[in-house]
């Protein structure tokens, strides 16, 4: 969880400031407010979250506890391959996050048979790695969606225009499984080199090669 810090401070002449910080974590948000209330000038301080959710410290105290022991600062990288001889996909996705002070990493890959492309491949491998998203409880949060293709993220940016029909309704499907679980994505695209695992889970997906673990990292 993320969120800024708004700060009426007072000094002891009666002057007062507002302070805004940057969006930064929620717990490093808590250790900044801890110093800032050790001064005795803070005449009042709020915390916004990237939803536009208003809160006070020790609200935000007990929802930080809470918060802790759920998967959160998640990062899901995706990628999809299609084989036109087979007219078979591979879909890879890793899925990485914090729970309980511990970071791990979930990968996931499968091979299927209905798509009719690599674009669409790219879509279906998002849609997976939005499924394991949910199977880990994930809800109410910002969420961090990376890969190589240039077409999804920026159809999904509404950057591009959607001409396909099939794509169009993988982009639907991806925006209700947010919706659904009210995360706010944020996106990425990068190159395939950073991107190599889920990469390679796609191409083993293809081989016929299945993979789905979760470790500590």
């Amino acid at each position: 969880m993320k969120v800024h810090i708004e700060v009426v401070y007072k000094t002891p002449a009666g002057a007062e400031a507002t302070f805004s910080s940057e969006m930064i974590q929620g717990a490093h948000a808590l250790l900044i407010a801890e110093d800032f209330e050790r001064t005795g000038r803070v005449k009042s301080m709020k915390f916004i979250d990237s939803y536009e959710q208003v809160w006070e410290l020790k609200k935000l105290k007990e929802y930080m506890k809470e918060y802790e022991t759920e998967p959160h600062n998640i990062t899901v990288y995706f990628d999809g391959g299609y084989d036109l001889q087979s007219k078979t996909s591979g879909l890879g996705c890793v899925v990485y996050y914090e729970q309980n002070g511990k970071a791990y990493r979930l990968r996931k890959n499968a091979r299927v048979e209905e798509l009719e492309s690599n674009n669409e491949a790219e879509y279906a491998a998002l849609h997976l790695g939005l499924q394991e998203v949910e199977a880990l409880g994930v809800h109410h949060m910002p969420i961090q969606i990376i890969g190589d293709s240039k077409v999804v993220i920026h159809q999904l940016l509404d950057e591009w225009p959607c001409y396909e029909d099939t794509l169009s309704r993988w982009a639907d499907r991806i925006e209700e499984k947010l919706q659904s679980l009210h995360l706010k994505p944020e996106y990425e695209t990068v190159s395939r080199k950073k991107n190599q695992e889920s990469d390679r889970l796609a191409t083993q997906a293809l081989k016929g090669v299945e993979i789905s673990s979760t470790i500590e990292t």
